[in-house]
């Protein structure tokens, strides 16, 4: 990641992000979107806070609700969150760590904010299973330590794949990749891409510059294919995501919490739902009423 001349420069496509009530918090949704349903498998990004709470009921509380055919990808930044789900687990998770839930042929989770914290400043993001995998047996794995490291004057975690000479332990079913990248001064750097993936920078806080445009915070610029280099200028506490991966090249379908191939298969995880036909489980420790899949149309 060294400052080079004659950087590549991709043509970019600018997504702003939709404000929508998530647990109770106002959050920016940058995917999907109608002008761009994926980045590789990544599928859905939502951007939570920063916010700071004025007590435990103003905090973020999301009850029961189920997934099919996709991982959960929750990135913390700032404060703490309960995950707990159907499959028995229940995990804290704090900044600097990644929750990953698989939820295959279907899960039930809920996510709190801890009693007593203040803070949350987190993305989560999902990653569409790829048809072949997208019935397994459901899971759960956190990571608690991720790699790092500084160059340039800015900080990187590595959240999934492998960039650099890093690599993520993160499980994951198709080739992706996502860095956190964050300077406290202004720094110019120029970040390694694969041609075979498509790229997206989202920014997380402050603003950046790539090709002379702008963006801002919870602003998405999607970079497309066959793009090996990219020259990045962060601002004074910027923060951004890179996301990665290779195109899925699979008609993915999504309603509500559910990702499948067809309407018939969504239908199928509504109904399973609000039936409460035992195929997501239950809950344990969470007394919250589970949450109602919309009818679809």
């Amino acid at each position: 990641m060294a400052n080079e001349k004659n950087v590549e420069t991709p043509a970019v496509q600018r997504i702003t992000s939709r404000i929508k009530d998530v647990g109770g918090i106002p959050v920016a949704r940058a995917l999907p979107v109608k002008e761009r349903r994926l980045i590789g498998a990544w599928c859905f990004l939502d951007h939570a806070g920063p916010s700071v709470f004025r007590g435990d009921a103003d905090a973020m509380h999301v009850g029961p609700h189920p997934h099919t055919g996709l991982q959960t990808f929750t990135w913390m930044l700032q404060g703490e969150l309960l995950h707990r789900d159907s499959l028995g687990y229940e995990q804290i998770i704090r900044p600097g760590q990644v929750n990953l839930m698989t939820a295959g042929r279907g899960i039930a989770h809920s996510e709190n904010s801890v009693p007593g914290e203040r803070q949350l400043h987190a993305a989560q993001l999902w990653i569409a299973l790829p048809e072949a995998v997208k019935n397994i047996a459901p899971r759960f794995d956190h990571y608690p330590r991720l790699p790092q490291w500084q160059l340039q004057g800015v900080h990187y975690t590595l959240l999934t794949g492998e960039f650099d000479a890093y690599k993520a332990p993160t499980l994951s079913f198709s080739p992706l990749v996502a860095v956190d990248a964050s300077a406290q001064h202004q720094a110019d750097v120029t970040l390694a891409l694969r041609g075979d993936f498509e790229y997206g920078v989202f920014v997380l806080e402050g603003e950046i510059r790539l090709n002379e445009e702008v963006f801002i915070q919870d602003e998405l610029a999607y970079l497309g294919l066959n793009h090996t280099k990219l020259n990045v200028a962060l601002s004074p506490g910027a923060r951004i995501l890179l996301l990665g991966g290779e195109p899925l090249g699979e008609n993915v379908m999504m309603w509500w919490n559910f990702v499948g191939r067809s309407k018939q298969e969504l239908q199928q995880a509504v109904d399973d739902w609000n039936e409460n036909s035992g195929r997501f489980g239950e809950v344990a420790g969470d007394t919250q009423a589970p949450t109602p899949a919309p009818q679809m149309p």
